[in-house]
């Protein structure tokens, strides 16, 4: 009896201690578990206070058309779905290039994580843009480019080149040889303009256009209309306007309506709402579309990549497209997603 009450007492025992063994690995790797969770969820905590600690300054030409707008909207969303703060700045105008260095200064005294900048004159800006990167803000151009300019960390943006090209293609397939065409372009010395021009004259030529002028008008909708006004007294044989912004080309168009010049064919480039609205309603033969919103997207997220220490390209094509009749319903429903409004 004694030996079975012994060995009772054994089994017992043993049952008892494995039993605290398993409760012990259990409570082990459950512990392990939350101490998991909470190192991952701390790791998040820190990942997103850091980008709440971030100021990204996108600092454009202007704020006065859809273009600008819609470059800005880019660059506002990107900053919500990141969870960075981005302030978007611009002076009055594309003309007020005082205005803007003077904007780029003061972001630089408030000492931002990173400037995101189109300039309107790039010669004028290098010099303050290089005081930017010497206090270890770094630059991203978007829009327009500073090709001498090589602490920048990258350019996003439009090949404005190319853009010229296709719009002068596209209006030269519509002509017979040797038509007169004429340019209206923006201020003189920004470089998007002679780049575009540069593209425009070269695919006219090529296609055996006789290009009769080319006009500053200052990318203001009614210089423009001005400036065609002039135009078409001293070239009264003109079959073709390639206004080397929307604003320019819609001014003309204005200009030949009311002179009666219907069958004068005139695009202009950015893509803009109103744009895209003449083109449907058949006042501009089409818009030579640049990816505005993608340019002011593709700014912030990469300066948040340039912050973080990853490396990105040198040179970021945003892409364009010519709008026309055929495919501007397309490009009007996602312009509308863009700005919040219908196009009408």
């Amino acid at each position: 009896m004694l030996n079975n009450k012994k060995t009772f007492i054994l089994i017992v025992t043993v049952v008892t201690i494995f039993t605290l063994l398993i409760s012990g690995c259990s409570n082990s790797s459950n512990n392990s578990k939350q101490s998991t969770n909470s190192v991952n969820s701390n790791k998040v905590n820190t990942a997103n206070k850091d980008n709440n600690n971030i100021k990204i300054a996108v600092v454009l030409k202007a704020l006065n058309s859809d273009y600008w707008r819609i470059v800005a909207a880019g660059a506002k969303d990107a900053g919500k779905e990141l969870g960075v703060d981005v302030e978007v700045i611009a002076p009055n105008s594309e003309e007020d290039i005082s205005g803007q260095v003077a904007m780029i200064e003061d972001q630089i005294t408030k000492n931002v994580s990173a400037l995101v900048v189109s300039p309107s004159l790039p010669s004028a800006e290098i010099s303050v843009l290089t005081n930017a990167v010497n206090a270890k803000i770094p630059v991203l151009l978007i829009d327009t480019d500073i090709a001498n300019f090589d602490k920048k960390e990258t350019f996003i943006g439009t090949g404005n080149v190319k853009a010229g090209e296709m719009g002068a293609e596209y209006l030269s397939s519509k002509l017979p040889k040797g038509s007169d065409v004429a340019i209206i372009r923006g201020d003189l010395g920004n470089t998007t303009m002679d780049d575009r021009e540069k593209g425009a004259k070269d695919a006219f030529e090529k296609a055996g256009m006789n290009v009769v002028d080319v006009q500053p008008a200052n990318s203001d909708r009614n210089m423009a209309y001005s400036v065609m006004q002039n135009m078409w007294q001293t070239h009264p044989n003109i079959k073709a306007v390639f206004a080397l912004n929307d604003e320019m080309a819609l001014g003309a168009e204005k200009a030949l309506k009311q002179m009666g010049k219907n069958n004068v064919l005139v695009i202009g480039v950015d893509g803009s709402p109103d744009a895209l609205l003449a083109v449907k309603n058949g006042e501009l033969a089409g818009t030579v579309a640049q990816q505005g919103y993608n340019m002011g997207k593709f700014g912030v997220e990469d300066a948040l990549k340039v912050i973080k220490g990853e490396k990105i390209p040198k040179i970021i094509d945003t892409g364009t497209v010519v709008v026309t009749k055929d495919n501007v319903d397309d490009m009007i429903t996602k312009t509308e997603k863009y700005i919040g409004r219908k196009i009408e």
